[in-house]
Parts: C-alpha cells; structure tokens; sequence
C-alpha cells in the first residue's frame, strides 16, 4: 500500500515510523500540522526549522499543514479532509497514525477517513505503553522533553527521554505521555542519517483548554 504517516516529530511518531520502516512499507510523505503565524507544530511548539530538519535526516519528504491559530474545529476538519482529499486524488490509499490507546481519537480519524477512500494504519494500537516506552529507548533513539503540562512539571523539561525520566514520571502519568502529560522532540537514533545538533532556549507557559502548558523553545 501507499501511505503517509502524520508526523509530530515526537517519539512515538519516530517508533510508528521505525515499525513501518522495518516492515518494509515506508510511508511516501510526513505531514506536520502547525500555524504559520507563530512558525511552529500545533501541539509540541517546535518550530517549523527542526521539524524540516529532522525529516531530512530521516530521508522523507515533509508536508507542512497551516492551521490557524485561532481556527475552530469546522476549519481544522475542512483543512484536514482537503489535505485527504489530495492524497487521494494522488494515489495514497492510507494515513498511519502513532495513537496508542485513546478510543475517541481513533474514532475521530476514523469518521473523517469514512469521506474518503483511505484506509487507517496504526502500527502502534493497544500496546502497553510501558514496553513501547523503553523499546524506543533501547532502540537508540535519543529524544528531548519539549512540552509538559502541571501533571509533569516544568523541572521535566529539557530532560532527555531515557530510563532514568521513566523511572522518575509521577504515578499516573503515563509512560508515553499518551493522555498529554508531556511531549518530545527526537534527534538522533536508528534511520537518522545524522544527528540533529539541538540548544536549549527560553521556556514558555501558556493556558489552552484551561490546561497549563510549559514549553521548552529548542534552537
């Protein structure tokens, strides 16, 4: 089949991506959703640059989706169902998504793939996010904390992603961040041609959905 894969840039992207690599069906194309008025990706807050940056190193072609920063839910479904729309009129015939156990975020890609002739891929689902956790790890696969809500903490970020974090996460924070504890930025690992070269700048918080968000600004 002919697939993409939507790319975060995150870890659990990164390991999605490892798995269809190794099973010999890699996907055509990224594709990062984010705002062009602040240049960064919608939800970990890493600019634009590194995430280019990365999918070369990776040795894919990248996408970049423009969500409004101030756009309802009827203007990111309408930007996502043309972007679907033109992957199908190009012969994709599948999006795989690095989801790992949230059911209303599966039916919800799934309800706007039913407009379209693409099928879901989800190399990662049901998983024990512990195991996915430390297999990304023992993979080689080096990744930065980016982003963290008050479940985690500031003191989290900036912290490579290893076993001393997991070791480390407060109980009911998940081992992947999958409920949006934390996010994370990877830079080097397994398929990388090279090595990201990565500096840590200012933090940033901010409140959406009244949930409190410390950002971490990688140059």
């Amino acid at each position: 089949m002919t697939g993409v894969l939507a790319w975060s840039g995150g870890k659990d992207a990164t390991l999605a991506l490892h798995r269809l690599i190794e099973a010999g069906d890699p996907p055509v194309e990224l594709y990062t959703t984010g705002s062009r008025e602040t240049d960064r990706t919608s939800m970990h807050g890493v600019r634009w640059r590194l995430i280019r940056d990365q999918a070369d190193a990776l040795g894919f072609d990248l996408r970049r989706v423009d969500i409004p920063t101030d756009a309802d839910n009827d203007t990111y479904e309408a930007t996502i169902r043309d972007l679907l729309d033109d992957y199908a009129e190009r012969g994709v015939t599948e999006v795989a998504y690095a989801d790992l156990y949230l059911e209303d975020i599966r039916d919800y890609r799934e309800r706007l793939l039913a407009s379209t002739p693409l099928a879901g891929r989800w190399p990662l689902w049901g998983e024990p996010t512990n195991a996915l956790a430390r297999e990304f790890i023992d993979l080689g696969y080096r990744a930065t904390v980016v982003c963290v809500t008050d479940d985690l903490g500031p003191d989290f970020l900036g912290r490579t992603y290893d076993h001393s974090l997991l070791d480390d996460l407060p109980d009911g924070v998940d081992p992947c961040g999958e409920n949006g504890e934390f996010h994370t930025f990877v830079h080097d690992g397994p398929h990388f041609q090279h090595a990201l070269d990565i500096a840590h700048g200012d933090t940033v918080t901010r409140t959406l959905d009244d949930t409190t968000h410390h950002y971490l600004d990688l140059t």
